[in-house]
């Protein structure tokens, strides 16, 4: 039971409080992910690992049983209590980080990402269902980038964290000293956050029956040109997101003189503007939406291509703190895709698929970024690596990144051409 009953969401405050708190959690969310990034490379030496291997260990492992476990995860979010499951969840993800602390070779610790991989994917989705009911449509892609600056919340402290605890006390430590206080936010969250009515936000009766089964969600969404657009060009970003992120500290280690407390530091300042990039993508989305719901498409195409130049130059100067400078441009365009993006697809269906919807949608989003980005850049580095050396996890990211990049692009300017007729034919 909460302290709180479903009626304290009849106050501003308590619903901006409660978007508060699950965007601290989705912050331990990537706090727990990204402390792997920055620690990558003192893990590689120790156990003596490929870039493939970092890849699988970052990427493809725990994306294959994040999105396995994230739709019946989902479905049951859509049946039952939402705010309890995000809570278990975030006790399951923050303890199997303590433990990768206590990996003694790359299987074990291979398991213990495993297990933060099953926890995380029951956080997202029920939070991104209780967002959408609490507020109300024209101001939904606003709080749910909000919450999504979680990201760039848990990318500032995993950074920061990791990078300083690991240089003075090692790479177990921080994962001990990261993971832990998560479990104590499960109880305060599992104590603090209502379980709100279905639909309160919109004025509508939630129905007590039993929600529509996968397939027909599922069938749903994947009629809408507009949803099949989006998906795929969130998981192509995410490719462009998850490789480039998850190797872009490796290739300052390996070709820089900096050390990873610095490095860590200056990542983490790059993350405070992605947070900014974050909420003025669902901000300006719900603004310009107004006059044309196209827009929820044309924000993310744009901010998509415009960082082509700037990641080149930054993956190939050897001008360090140019680079780390330069490197909040992209941080910020990169991060403003997300919030418009969910908020188009909850738009898309009815009440009882919300969470189910948005697990469809980074199902799609991390088996393609997550998975394949960081595997995928670390095999092309490892194929160079005899022609380029060191070099090669730079030439890795040259060769594959502004591709990616443009194929992105295409499918949201696609997706726009559908989006205000799919918003037209969705639910009651």
């Amino acid at each position: 039971m909460s302290i709180f009953s479903p009626s304290a969401y009849e106050r501003p405050g308590y619903r901006w409080g409660v978007l508060a708190l699950l965007t601290m959690v989705y912050s331990f969310n990537f706090i727990d992910r990204q402390l792997l990034v920055i620690l990558q490379e003192s893990i590689k030496t120790e156990m003596d690992l490929s870039d493939k291997q970092l890849g699988l260990l970052s990427g493809f492992s725990f994306a294959i049983f994040y999105v396995s476990f994230g739709i019946p995860i989902a479905r049951l979010a859509d049946q039952g209590t939402r705010r309890s499951i995000v809570a278990m969840a975030l006790a399951v993800w923050s303890g199997m980080t303590a433990v990768s602390g206590l990996a003694q070779n790359y299987i074990q610790l291979l398991l213990a990402r495993i297990g933060v991989a099953v926890g995380e994917a029951g956080g997202s989705p029920p939070a991104h269902a209780i967002i959408s009911d609490i507020f109300e449509g024209e101001r939904r892609a606003t709080a749910l980038a909000v919450y999504s600056m979680g990201i760039n919340i848990g990318v500032l402290l995993g950074f920061l964290l990791g990078g300083w605890i690991n240089e003075f006390y090692g790479w177990r430590t921080a994962f001990i000293v990261v993971g832990l206080p998560g479990v104590a936010l499960a109880v305060i969250l599992r104590l603090v956050v209502a379980e709100p009515v279905r639909g309160l936000a919109e004025g509508k009766q939630g129905s007590d029956t039993t929600p529509p089964p996968f397939k027909d969600t599922l069938a749903l969404l994947w009629s809408r040109p507009s949803f099949r657009h989006l998906s795929i060009a969130c998981g192509l970003h995410a490719f462009i997101t998850y490789g480039a992120g998850n190797f872009l500290p490796s290739l300052f280690l390996r070709l820089h003189e900096i050390s990873t407390g610095e490095l860590g530091t200056w990542l983490a300042l790059a993350s405070v503007s992605g947070g900014a990039g974050t909420f003025l993508g669902g901000y300006l989305s719900d603004k310009l939406a107004v006059r044309d719901q196209r827009w929820y498409q044309w924000v993310p195409a744009v901010t998509t291509i415009v960082t082509i130049p700037f990641t080149l130059f930054i993956y190939t100067t050897d001008q360090t703190y140019l680079a780390l400078a330069l490197n909040f441009v992209p941080a910020i365009f990169f991060a403003a895709y997300l919030a418009p993006n969910i908020a188009v697809t909850h738009s898309l269906v009815g009440l009882r698929m919300r969470a189910l919807s948005s697990a469809i949608l980074f199902f799609v989003l991390n088996l393609v970024g997550l998975g394949g980005g960081p595997l995928f850049i670390g095999w092309v580095s490892d194929l160079l690596e005899p022609h380029f050396g060191l070099e090669s996890i730079r030439y890795a990211m040259v060769y594959v990144i502004p591709v990616v990049s443009v194929w992105s692009t295409v499918h949201y300017l696609i997706a726009a051409k559908h989006v205000r007729e799919d918003l037209a034919r969705a639910p009651a």
